[in-house]
């Protein structure tokens, strides 16, 4: 590995940590710049989401003040992550990439448009459970479609990795009762959470694919991103943050359409 190559993926990784934490997706900046370096796509998968688990933490902590309140819903939600990330890794070791990125278009699309129409969706929710006298905040009795829904969202964070962020958000920013804040405060956890059972799985079943440089280049270089992105991202409002989730959704999707 040339100095001008570790310049780079030092460069995407501080990128790709900041915009994990903000909304998610950082992948489909150091996915791209792995693979035009000649590393292998599994073996950029693996190496970079081995990487990025270190940036996760950090942004997770990041965001502790905004998930006060939430924590009986955290301990919740994570084995349903967890369960599932172990299934997507199991998938990524086993099934040919081509399978599932031909419906990853789709997950975020609707995962898009989970995050545009969030404030409506969650009101009818809101409402709906207090017409059933089921109705809640925060730390309450959360909705069962949203264990559901991470559950399937651990699963594809497991295996594709990229959008994981943008897809958890989506989901969190309708069916979880809380602020958007709180909704990202929780996913930057579950993205972790999934990213580490996913890279304990690597480790276990594929060590051979382990790029070892690699996944030390984007764990240094995420760790100080995702520190500057929790910053950036607790300050937004939510309509910024819907805005650039939206963004960098549709820029995915264009990515895996387009150039994939």
């Amino acid at each position: 590995m040339t100095l001008l190559e570790v310049c780079i993926i030092l460069v995407a990784g501080l990128w790709a940590g900041a915009i994990n934490t903000i909304v998610g997706s950082g992948t489909l900046v150091t996915f791209p710049v792995l693979v035009s370096m000649g590393v292998p796509p599994v073996t950029a998968t693996i190496s970079n989401a081995m990487g990025l688990i270190a940036g996760n933490f950090t942004g997770a902590w990041g965001y502790r003040t905004e998930l006060r309140g939430l924590g009986k819903t955290l301990w919740k939600l994570l084995p349903c992550s967890l369960v599932g990330g172990i299934i997507g890794a199991y998938l990524l070791l086993h099934l040919p990439e081509s399978v599932f990125e031909s419906i990853s278009p789709v997950l975020i699309a609707v995962a898009l448009l989970f995050v545009i129409f969030q404030p409506k969706l969650q009101a009818a929710v809101r409402k709906r459970q207090e017409r059933s006298g089921t109705a809640s905040r925060d730390d309450e009795h959360q909705p069962l479609t949203l264990y559901a829904l991470v559950f399937f969202a651990g699963i594809y964070g497991g295996y594709f990795v990229a959008a994981q962020g943008v897809l958890l958000l989506g989901i969190l920013g309708v069916f979880l009762m809380a602020s958007l804040q709180g909704s990202n405060a929780i996913k930057t956890v579950l993205v972790a959470a999934v990213n580490l059972i996913a890279g304990i799985s690597y480790l276990l079943f594929a060590f051979d694919r382990i790029d070892w440089w690699v996944v030390l280049l984007i764990a240094i270089s995420s760790m100080i991103g995702s520190f500057a992105g929790a910053k950036i991202g607790r300050r937004l409002k939510p309509v910024a943050l819907r805005t650039i989730i939206v963004i960098l959704g549709l820029a995915a999707i264009i990515k895996m359409v387009f150039f994939d």
